[in-house]
């Protein structure tokens, strides 16, 4: 092992220590907002903090009002305003519950899989990945082919964008419903449903793998459309007087070290769990943020944010070291 190995390792496991001597601490407060419930999250700091909690509350499909984040230095402090589906304030308080388990030491990490078509055997399933050229049909396509090698969907998730397809699916053996783990079945079904991606117009192609681990499907979507660079080039600077279109403004606050992200746009369900999921995937921290969504057309999200080198977006000091 060499020494930047070994600094991995060592820096790993100072992280898991603070976390166990400082559990994070979750409060559930109905009475300070007349309107919505206070979600209150202490906790040892640790990249993907934030995204974690994001993560959880989007899950319970809790609708964030207003949030404001703060993880510099070596804490993490966080204060959502939510409601539920209806309106209302919370009943129950087993957010608390799930949120100390996503940021306690045996949370689950959201690391980046760089694959582009994988294939996992689950305990109750096998998730295939899959991304390519969108088309009329393809999914109809992709079905068929899993149909044909007698596997039984169980579940999918489809995200296009850019005429990019990125898709989740979960499939069980046809005959007895359990996981398909036979190297040369998955080998088969990977093959199949490749030439279906590639079709006869597809240039970018695809790749094939047997991911490890396990994620987040909507998290996973993200990364899969990210690695794919599905994302144009479009001017969200506020050159045009379309209020559908995303306002977006970047600068550098360069007494304080950070980049200030400003974005206004048209309100929507998991908003934040979508920003916070691009930062992330652009290898940003976000150290200070605001965000109002008071239930009016326009959302409104600013972010205090650093690249993972520690410097600002444009520092002419990034990649000198």
């Amino acid at each position: 092992m060499d020494y930047w190995s070994s600094s991995l390792t060592v820096d790993d496991e100072f992280e898991k220590l603070v976390l166990r001597m400082n559990p994070p601490r979750v409060t559930v407060d109905n009475d300070s907002d007349r309107k919505a419930t206070l979600i209150k999250v202490d906790s040892a700091n640790k990249r993907g903090s934030l995204l974690e909690v994001v993560q959880v509350l989007t899950d319970m499909n809790l609708i964030i009002r207003r949030a404001y984040i703060s993880s510099d230095g070596g804490w993490f402090m966080d204060v959502f305003h939510v409601i539920d589906q209806h309106g209302n304030k919370l009943s129950e308080d087993n957010v608390t519950e799930r949120i100390q388990q996503s940021l306690g030491p045996r949370g689950r990490s959201f690391r980046s899989l760089k694959r582009s078509v994988g294939v996992q055997a689950a305990m109750e399933h096998t998730t295939i990945e899959l991304t390519g050229r969108d088309r009329p049909g393809l999914l109809s396509e992709v079905f068929a082919v899993l149909t044909d090698l007698k596997c039984n969907v169980v579940a999918a998730e489809v995200w296009t964008h850019n005429s990019r397809m990125a898709s989740v699916v979960y499939i069980t053996d046809e005959l007895n419903g359990s996981p398909i783990d036979d190297p040369d079945r998955l080998a088969k079904i990977k093959q199949l449903l490749l030439y279906v991606l590639k079709g006869d117009r597809d240039k970018r192609g695809a790749n094939t793998a047997v991911s490890v681990g396990s994620t987040h499907t909507e998290r996973r979507l993200h990364q899969m459309m990210y690695a794919d660079r599905d994302y144009d080039t479009d001017d969200f600077s506020g050159s045009t007087n379309d209020p559908s279109k995303p306002l977006v403004t970047v600068e550098n606050c360069d007494e304080k070290g950070y980049t200030v992200v400003n974005l206004r746009c048209p309100d929507r369900p998991k908003l934040l769990f979508d920003t916070v999921c691009t930062l992330t995937d652009m290898q940003y921290l976000v150290f200070h943020g605001t965000v109002i969504a008071e239930g009016g057309p326009e959302a409104y999200q600013e972010y205090y944010i650093r690249h993972m080198d520690g410097y600002p977006i444009s520092s002419k000091q990034r990649g000198n070291g």
